[in-house]
């Protein structure tokens, strides 16, 4: 039997980790086998899980074999637990992802889902993969079960504050989109983590046309088990909560919504009034009324004048300069006029002054210093 594949969005802090880690604990607890699939750079949604371990990265050890002319296997990136009074264990696998600045988080979900493909994830003895994805980054890598339907199910987690609303409505347009173009993935609903009350998560479901599957209210207890990496489902009302809905995912007791979302005027008039008036449009004049950068030779100036400033400003603006190069000490003068004038490099000036490298960097630093100071002296 196929394995029941669901995608858990969310914005990031929101507890879609928390959520999809406690609902990995009662499918296991229901003597399902379950496979929790991180898929955020941050790497650290089976952290719980694996009680405070944080797993070797599938994007790592790709990296790692690939350099030693290696091929991936399965023990190399699924990691299983044995918790006691659990009927079956959990799996785990983190995607991860480059470090900041130096890649790009989806083409790594990308490589990682083409990975575990040619492992044959989706022909594991598995009864449930749930892949916890963050929602709030409109990469299309990170939209990637949706895009290819690799997950059958879309679970939305969510607060009540408007920007992890916000995040959940943009993952309902996507689903949408994808449907047009032969996407399968059905959203089955929202689940509003941390709930204050305020029905806010609700109002924007109802107007949405999104079912509100669980709510989870704020719970310090939850909390702190969440923080020292252990599962919150052993508290009997949360508990009660996460069966429920296991349940009624594996019984398909959950109609999938046929949700539009909301454009973005809909969506904010849920939390106020809008202006009705057009935003006004800002002049070049007026940005440009106080200051205009005109990039003088190894020095910024600024001036007087509009955007469309007059030539005989910046003729202006390069006598001033000239004059100052010329009240140099003959040494600076020398240099800075084959470093900026003559578009001499340091180690041009070097050979032509028979000056070592070091030497004429510090009569170039000598020489702007000077320079600044008589520019805005004069």
């Amino acid at each position: 039997m196929a394995s029941r594949t669901i995608a858990i969005y969310g914005k990031g802090g929101i507890g879609k980790s928390f959520t999809t880690t406690n609902l990995s604990a009662t499918f296991a607890l229901m003597n399902k086998r379950v496979l929790q699939l991180g898929c955020d750079p941050k790497h650290d949604s089976t952290t719980s899980l694996f009680g405070g371990i944080s797993l070797p990265t599938l994007t790592d050890v790709f990296s790692d074999k690939n350099a030693r002319n290696e091929q991936v296997g399965i023990s190399d990136i699924v990691f299983r637990r044995d918790i006691p009074g659990f009927p079956q264990p959990i799996y785990g696998i983190e995607l991860g992802g480059p470090q900041v600045g130096r890649g790009c988080g989806g083409r790594g979900i990308i490589s990682g889902f083409d990975v575990l493909e040619k492992l044959g994830i989706f022909d594991w003895d598995i009864d449930v993969i749930l892949m916890d994805f963050l929602g709030d980054v409109v990469c299309g890598g990170f939209a990637t079960p949706l895009a290819r339907s690799l997950s059958e199910e879309v679970l939305l987690v969510t607060s009540n504050d408007r920007q992890s609303i916000f995040t959940s409505n943009n993952i309902c347009q996507a689903n949408n989109y994808f449907k047009t173009i032969g996407g399968r993935s059905r959203l089955l609903g929202l689940i509003v983590n941390r709930d204050d009350g305020s029905g806010m998560a609700e109002r924007y479901a109802e107007a949405a046309g999104i079912n509100v599957l669980m709510k989870v209210p704020y719970n310090t207890e939850a909390r702190d088990m969440d923080d020292s990496f252990d599962f919150a489902v052993r508290l009997p009302a949360i508990r009660r909560q996460f069966e429920r809905l296991a349940a009624d995912i594996l019984n398909d007791a959950i109609t999938p919504c046929e949700a539009r979302g909301l454009e973005f005027i809909d969506f904010v008039k849920l939390f106020g009034n809008v202006s009705s008036e057009l935003p006004a449009a800002a002049s070049p004049e007026e940005l440009f009324s106080r200051s205009v950068v005109s990039h003088v030779p190894g020095l910024e100036t600024t001036v007087n004048g509009p955007v469309g400033i007059k030539d005989e400003i910046i003729d202006s603006e390069r006598q001033h300069m000239l004059k100052c190069i010329d009240m140099l000490d003959e040494a600076g003068r020398e240099i800075y006029t084959l470093l900026e004038i003559e578009g001499k490099s340091p180690e041009q000036i070097a050979d032509l002054t028979n000056l070592g490298l070091l030497e004429v960097n510090q009569r170039i630093a000598d020489a702007r210093k000077a320079l600044r100071r008589l520019f805005f002296d004069l």
